[in-house]
């Protein structure tokens, strides 16, 4: 099985965490679990920390895909994020566990290696959640807006990582307090100040 793909691997890691942990996952024990050897395994990933991206890509894909459905641009922006960032989550939630442990490990001491990586990990998928959205603001707009999506994500995901509840519903209603929160802010923020925003960030 010398011409495995890159998701084989993935998901092979993604196996061995379940059974033991992320942390605890060598690559030579996906190598043996695979038939193949390290070399393959590196003509693929530079390192075990690029497993994590290429796990967060697929999130990241199945995002992007849910674009594609014929409703997408008839939802007004704020149902938009909503079922984006919803999606991304459920491309992730069959393996929820793993998914914590690879986020915490990111948050241990003396891992700035990882921390830095992982910030802009965060930012390229913010990056593409408002490609997705149709957001097109400039300059200030799209710095807040930014920063707003970007906080939200962040809460939202952080909270998903510890919902038990049947189709991470609470997730959901979670995510739509947040957005409807924001969506408040945004229009108090134009609406006292003299710049006027033509793209709401959620309308």
């Amino acid at each position: 099985m010398r011409n495995v793909t890159r998701d084989r691997i993935v998901d092979a890691a993604i196996e061995l965490a379940e059974q033991r942990s992320w942390e605890a996952v060598r690559l030579h024990d996906v190598a043996r679990d695979l038939g193949i050897t390290l070399e393959d395994i590196r003509r693929h990933f530079r390192e075990k920390e690029d497993l994590v991206d290429a796990w967060f890509d697929r999130a990241d894909r199945a995002m992007l895909e849910c674009t594609e459905r014929p409703d997408f641009s008839s939802l007004r922006t704020r149902a938009r994020i909503h079922l984006l960032l919803m999606t991304w989550l459920g491309a992730l939630a069959s393996h929820r566990q793993a998914t914590r442990q690879m986020i915490y490990g990111k948050f241990e001491p003396g891992h700035l290696h990882i921390q830095i990586p992982g910030l802009m990990r965060v930012s390229r998928t913010v990056q593409w959640l408002r490609e997705a959205a149709g957001r097109d603001q400039t300059y200030v707009c799209r710095a807040l807006e930014e920063t707003a999506l970007t906080t939200i994500y962040l809460m939202t995901f952080f909270f998903w990582m510890r919902d038990d509840s049947p189709g991470s519903i609470r997730t959901g209603e979670f995510l739509d307090r947040r957005l409807a929160q924001a969506e408040t802010l945004h229009r108090l923020f134009f609406r006292s100040g003299k710049t006027r925003d033509p793209n709401p960030v959620l309308g």
